[in-house]
């Protein structure tokens, strides 16, 4: 099983420069490729501005592949064990099937999607970093259809967490990077102090 990783945190907190970051060190080895999964999908003029500064910022030598929905998918066609991918990130991605600008929410296929990816992470040949805004820190939201995809990027959260090696909370651009437990560490109260990464 290829080592996974998940990059969690707020807004502007630094979450996709520090996943170039650990890409660019992985790009370094000879014979080592990138490739950015992105989410997105231009609905507006500021989301089509963010989309293109984003690709600006990408350092040289990474492929980017549109996976607005189908991201089980594009994780099995670019998977390859010298390939790292970066999906960035599972909270659009979350967006497009709860809140898609062109219909209705698509629940019930975004749990098969979801269920999809809970197999495939394991055997999957390429390492992956996820990006993912950690968004139940604030105050309660006022409607249930914002309530619920609160609710549903945490259960996505814990499940993408727990099949990954080590959990990275960004703050003011800051990592603090720590192992991931296993149901069995957490039952027993085995909690490792947070390490900081300079």
């Amino acid at each position: 099983m290829a080592a996974h990783q998940l990059i969690v945190g707020g807004q502007r907190s630094g979450k996709s420069r520090h996943a170039e970051r650990l890409a660019q060190r992985w790009l370094a080895t000879p014979g080592h490729q990138v490739s950015v999964i992105a989410t997105a999908e231009a609905h507006d003029d500021e989301m089509r501005e963010r989309i293109a500064r984003h690709r600006a910022d990408r350092p040289e030598g990474f492929d980017t592949v549109e996976a607005p929905l189908r991201l089980c998918e594009a994780l099995r066609t670019q998977a390859s064990p010298r390939r790292l991918l970066v999906v960035d990130c599972l909270t659009l991605w979350l967006t497009n099937w709860l809140m898609p600008m062109d219909g209705a929410p698509r629940l019930e296929d975004w749990r098969t999607e979801c269920a999809a990816l809970q197999q495939l992470l394991p055997s999957l040949t390429s390492p992956v970093i996820f990006v993912s805004n950690e968004v139940g820190w604030g105050v309660m939201p006022m409607g249930s259809g914002v309530r619920a995809y609160v609710d549903e990027l945490g259960r996505l959260n814990q499940l993408v967490a727990r099949q990954c090696a080590e959990l990275t909370l960004m703050v003011a651009g800051q990592p603090w990077t720590r192992p991931v437990l296993t149901e069995r560490e957490l039952d027993t109260g085995l909690t490792p102090a947070m390490k900081h990464n300079e």
